[in-house]
């Protein structure tokens, strides 16, 4: 288990990282999500060793590896790397960065020579480079080095591996892949994994927990679908998922968008949007109604064909708003005029104006 407490890191007088508190179980997959420049991996170079936090402290099980004051080195720690680069040697084969990990990481298991090479089969076998072993970085594909990078990184059997954006660097296509090959690696490992991205669908489809940082904070620390369904705070909300924060007043379990009188219910809203009078919507949740249905009268400002969906930017009293339509529903086109409301609620809509005649 690794626990920090208070964690800080300031350069001069910016924070990197204000008062970081958290808990990451053991076999857990964590990931650290946030937009560039909010602290996530400055938290990755701290649990790794490579700088010593200005306050706080950081402990791997029983032991307190960072404080202000002290902090163990990266090689005391049993922990791997992948890093956004590869960082591969382009001096040795495929075989030969395995072997090296295996050598040189000081918690790696004494081997014989028979069993280091046994151990390079498995792990190669492992991330599918085995008919690769004999050949050099330069001759491989950019997910192939990754592929290399990650071996490189688990042949000791680390307990913890960082990974600071892995597949920032590869191609759309290559980044599905890959996805796919680190949670199935996970699951055969069970090693504990803290995977730094600033991309939501990396952060959704591989984590058993996600972290949202902003400006050196922790905004929401969750499972995915609790982080995607049932946001906290506006920040969180409006990166992960990209809702569209609806403006208005709650009045107890209902909200009433603001120019309005229609009535939604609470879907577990959080206290925090609540206070700050906000109705979050996903894309996703809108109706497209014609214009003369119950709802906010809006006018389509964009219309975008995605393949298997359409995006809109749908203009309502000065707001925009986007919505997310499979391809299967008839599609509007830009300035046509349209009523917006949130799936489910036009009952709740009805029987509001039932009640109040």
């Amino acid at each position: 288990m690794i626990t920090l407490r208070g964690l800080e890191k300031h350069y001069g007088k910016t924070s990197a990282l204000s008062q970081v508190d958290l808990t990451i179980r053991d076999g857990e997959f964590l990931a650290i999500l946030g937009p560039s420049g909010c602290g996530k991996t400055t938290l990755l170079r701290l649990l790794a060793g490579f700088m010593k936090p200005t306050a706080g402290s950081i402990q791997f099980g029983e032991t307190e590896v960072a404080n202000s004051k002290y902090c163990s080195k990266p090689e005391n720690r049993n922990i791997g790397m992948v890093f956004q680069s590869f960082a591969l040697w382009p001096h040795m084969t495929v075989e030969e960065h395995i072997r090296f990990s295996l050598k040189n990481h000081r918690f790696a298991k004494k081997r014989t020579a028979a069993e280091q090479a046994d151990r390079v089969t498995e792990v190669l076998r492992l991330v599918g480079m085995e008919s690769f072993r004999k050949r050099y970085p330069t001759a491989l594909s950019g997910g192939q080095q990754q592929r290399v990078a990650l071996a490189r990184a688990i042949a000791p059997e680390p307990d913890i591996l960082l990974m600071d954006e892995p597949l920032s660097a590869l191609d759309a296509e290559l980044r599905i892949s890959m996805r796919k090959e680190i949670k199935q690696i996970h699951k055969k490992l069970a090693a504990t994994i803290i995977y730094v991205t600033h991309d939501q669908g990396e952060a959704l489809a591989m984590a058993d927990r996600v972290l949202v940082m902003q400006h050196g904070q922790i905004e929401q620390t969750a499972a995915p679908e609790e982080i995607y369904q049932h946001p906290k705070t506006p920040f969180v909300a409006t990166f992960v998922g990209k809702a569209n924060l609806v403006a208005g007043t709650w009045e107890e379990n209902h909200f009433i968008p603001a120019g309005s009188h229609y009535r939604w219910q609470d879907n577990g809203v959080s206290e925090q949007l609540k206070q700050q009078q906000f109705y979050p919507v996903r894309p996703e949740e809108w109706q497209l109604l014609p214009p003369d249905a119950e709802g906010l009268k809006g006018e389509v400002i964009i219309s975008q064909f995605q393949g298997t969906e359409r995006h809109y930017v749908i203009r309502v009293d000065g707001q925009e708003y986007q919505a997310s339509l499979p391809i299967s529903v008839p599609a509007w086109r830009e300035g046509d005029l349209l009523t917006l409301q949130v799936k489910g609620m036009e009952t709740a809509v009805s029987r509001e104006k039932i009640l109040f005649r």
